[in-house]
């Protein structure tokens, strides 16, 4: 077992969700409640990622964050490296893969909140932003809960767009699923059984919560 790897993974998913957290929550609740017209080209673009091949968007963050680009000598000069073949691309690539995964079902949560709870709270003098954090959220946190949970393993899983923007160096942008992929080259079948099971067992275990809190919200606001 490849724990560099292991390590790496699981840091990286990890930071991704964190982030995704943050800024996928002000999306989802714009998506929910905005009457915008031409709403729906964000929601194209939101959900983008779930269809377009990982080469084409590594391919794209190469071009645009590439060290002969603009943006990425102005990437380069404030984090103090290259873009390509760093982990804080392989961040950056991961946050933009992983967005509608994290997105689509905090915007579920936010939207299946009784709006009738969150106007109670307006005609009691609270802000939108406190009610946000005092009413909404506590109510979908299940399913924000469930979404930061399957970007967490969506994140874990990633192998197009790792390669590719983050190439294949031990303890620096070799992740778990290069892994698997260095192991198969080598006809390392064994080691590479090991690490499959290993992402297999965690996959499993992550949808299995995924589905048990979409089924089983820990509040039940209307039954009294």
């Amino acid at each position: 077992m490849d724990f560099a790897a292991l390590l790496l993974s699981g840091e990286l998913a990890g930071l991704t969700s964190a982030l995704l957290v943050l800024l996928g929550l002000p999306i989802a609740w714009w998506l929910v409640v905005s009457r915008w017209r031409w709403k729906f080209l964000v929601e194209a673009v939101v959900a983008l990622p779930i269809v377009l091949p990982p080469t084409v968007l590594g391919f794209y963050l190469l071009t645009g964050l590439g060290p002969r680009s603009p943006a990425g000598r102005l990437f380069a000069a404030v984090a103090g490296h290259p873009f390509p073949f760093s982990f804080t691309g392989l961040v950056i690539a991961s946050v933009l893969y992983s967005l509608p995964f994290a997105v689509q079902p905090f915007a579920g949560a936010l939207a299946g909140v009784d709006r009738r709870l969150v106007e109670a709270s307006y005609t009691l003098g609270v802000s939108p932003l406190a009610t946000f954090f005092r009413v909404t959220l506590p109510l979908a946190w299940p399913g924000v809960l469930a979404g930061a949970v399957l970007t967490f393993a969506h994140t874990l899983g990633e192998f197009g767009v790792v390669l590719m923007v983050g190439g294949n160096i031990p303890g620096r942008t070799r992740t778990l699923s290069v892994a698997i992929f260095d192991h198969v080259e080598a006809l390392e079948y064994g080691a590479a059984h090991r690490t499959a099971g290993l992402l297999l067992a965690i996959s499993f275990a992550v949808l299995a919560l995924v589905y048990g809190l979409q089924r089983r919200p820990f509040f039940r606001w209307n039954e009294r």
